[in-house]
């Protein structure tokens, strides 16, 4: 035990130590300022907007930038749709794949585009290298830079300083965040990574999958392919889409401990880097750091709940020739053991990253329970690369809604009131989680077609049911094993609700920052409610819990509670 403490310390540590410094280089990228790789790559990115007639000094106001985003999305979920129907008539198609079926091609194509980078296929068995290559890792750079985009975005508007409310119609150009997301901040961090996993032992070829002869006789294919470029940037942008079907838990994903060490850490870099990113871009460090402060509570609040629930092992075996010393080691593997299968699942539910080294389904009922609450709260604990810092603001704008009610005035955030029409947009973005886990979780819990995708019954096949609705719509991508996603009911249901989880929480977090840029800014007075001191953070820590938990607590009480309290009774379904 006092080993995995001491892992979870050295991780915290050291994402922080990058996270840190990598925050003030996108501060600076974002604002239009000199980095380090413009001498670089700014020949390149004037070659892309003169190739696509851009004018870089072009700025949008809230609904222009999210026309063109949308618009951007929905192209390129028509050609990576099109890819995956037409797989088996394409190139780089050594194992001779065919096209996937209409509903299947649908959900992975709205997963990949939405950056939720759920598998309802077997990525090894399935898609051919063109399809991984040109539909999904590209998928996974750009979806990646559609949220860091539209999380710059919505920060320029928290932090407009024109006192003439001129920056209203200025939150950007979203051609211009998304090439520089892509350009400057993920290739660089990519190819980094890429070389790292290569030198660990992660196969990168075009190589023909190669039939090996087992220990015990039988015949075994080897899976071969582009695997390294695809892992680095999986997790990088949050994505968590594996090139093979176990994901990480995979050897050839994941074969070392420093791989398992680095891939774990670039889940959260960027969107750690977030919030000092924030702290530079408004002028004041402090407004940063506490957001950071927050996202790390509750970050060490799910780690503690989900290792000390597998740490403490299966209650059903207490009476079994079993050894539990090392705790619930079902699912997992020996090499990573309960820590850093623990430190793993709740980073990448607290990501929007879906990742996985080991088999959630399989976790205890409390140590599926944190991961589950973390993507129903809408992913806001560093969360994906962008999406998870605005939506962390969507709660900031109710909290800050709250503290001026206890303070009997008009709320205040960076010197901009908040006011009805924020409000409003925040609760919005807010009831997209209820919507897509509780309505269709519902309808997934009651029809017969759907109910015959479950591999188990009772509190469990509840949870099943749950944390598939919870990984879409918080477009995450993890599931439980045992859930039989791969049907057209699930697709297409699981498809919307990824839609829903993505652009209707994008378009009010707009919404909102382009009304806060259009507003003066107030100097403080003694009745601002400060938004940078330890009382901030435990209020805001305190609504995302109790939101989350006035919301999804009686579904949970239904099933993993359920679950673990039967489990102490010796009770199984």
């Amino acid at each position: 035990m006092s080993s995995d403490i001491l892992l979870f310390i050295v991780y915290c540590v050291a994402v922080t130590a990058l996270a840190w410094p990598l925050g003030l280089f996108m501060a600076r990228l974002f604002s239009g300022e000199r980095t380090l790789l413009t001498p670089v790559l700014g020949p390149i990115e004037r070659l892309f907007y003169r190739a696509g007639g851009i004018d870089p000094e072009a700025g949008q106001n809230w609904a222009r930038y999210a026309a063109a985003c949308l618009a951007f999305n929905a192209v390129g979920w028509l050609i990576l749709y099109a890819i995956l129907r037409l797989q088996g008539h394409l190139p780089l198609n050594p194992q001779g794949f065919g096209g996937l079926a209409p509903d299947l091609a649908f959900n992975t194509a709205v997963s990949f585009v939405t950056n939720t980078n759920w598998q309802a296929y077997g990525g090894e068995t399935t898609l051919s290298y063109l399809s991984q290559m040109v539909g999904l890792t590209v998928q996974n750079f750009v979806s990646a830079a559609t949220g860091i985009a539209v999380g710059a975005a919505v920060i320029r508007g928290f932090a407009g300083r024109a006192s003439d409310g001129s920056d209203a119609r200025n939150l950007g150009n979203f051609w211009v965040d998304l090439t520089r997301a892509v350009l400057y901040l993920l290739l660089p961090l990519s190819i980094l990574l890429t070389l790292f996993l290569v030198w660990q032992g992660v196969p990168q070829n075009l190589s023909a999958y190669v039939d090996a002869t087992t220990l015990e006789g039988a015949r075994q294919t080897i899976a071969q392919g582009p695997a390294a470029a695809q892992i680095a940037i999986k997790q990088l942008g949050t994505n968590g889409g594996g090139f093979f079907n176990a994901n990480s838990a995979v050897p050839y994903e994941n074969p070392t401990p420093l791989s398992n060490f680095a891939e774990m850490a670039a889940i959260l870099l960027i969107p750690a880097a977030f919030t000092f990113m924030f702290g530079r871009l408004v002028r004041d460090m402090r407004q940063g750091v506490a957001i950071f402060a927050a996202m790390g509570i509750l970050f060490l609040g799910a780690l503690a709940l989900t290792y000390g629930a597998e740490s403490e092992g299966n209650a059903l075996f207490a009476n079994l020739p079993v050894e539990q010393a090392a705790g619930n080691m079902e699912g997992k593997e020996v090499r990573f053991g309960v820590g850093e299968s623990a430190l793993w699942a709740t980073a990448t539910t607290a990501a929007s990253n879906g990742s996985v080294n080991s088999m959630h389904d399989s976790f205890t009922p409390l140590g599926a329970l944190a991961p589950m609450l973390l993507m129903q709260v809408g992913e806001v604990v560093f969360g994906g690369v962008g999406s998870g810092f605005y939506g962390m603001l969507a709660f900031v704008v109710l909290t800050v809604f709250l503290a001026g009610l206890m303070v009997g005035r008009t709320p205040e955030y960076l010197g901009r009131k908040i006011e009805t029409k924020e409000v409003k947009l925040a609760v919005i973005a807010f009831l997209v989680m209820p919507l897509g886990v509780l309505v269709f979780g519902a309808a997934a819990a009651t029809l017969p077609v759907a109910l015959a995708s479950l591999q188990d019954k009772g509190p469990h096949g509840l949870s099943e049911i749950l944390y598939a609705y919870s990984s879409a719509t918080g477009n995450n991508g993890s599931a439980f094993a045992g859930f039989g996603a791969a049907t057209p009911f699930h697709d297409t249901l699981l498809g919307i609700a990824m839609l829903l989880g993505r652009y209707v929480f994008i378009v009010p977090m707009l919404a909102i920052a382009g009304s806060l840029a259009a507003k003066k800014k107030v100097a403080p007075s003694a009745g601002t409610f400060p938004t940078d001191g330890p009382l901030f953070v435990t209020l805001l820590v305190a609504v995302v819990l109790i939101l989350g938990g006035l919301t999804f607590f009686p579904a949970l009480a239904l099933g993993p509670i359920a679950e673990h309290t039967a489990m102490l009774a010796g009770e199984t379904f």
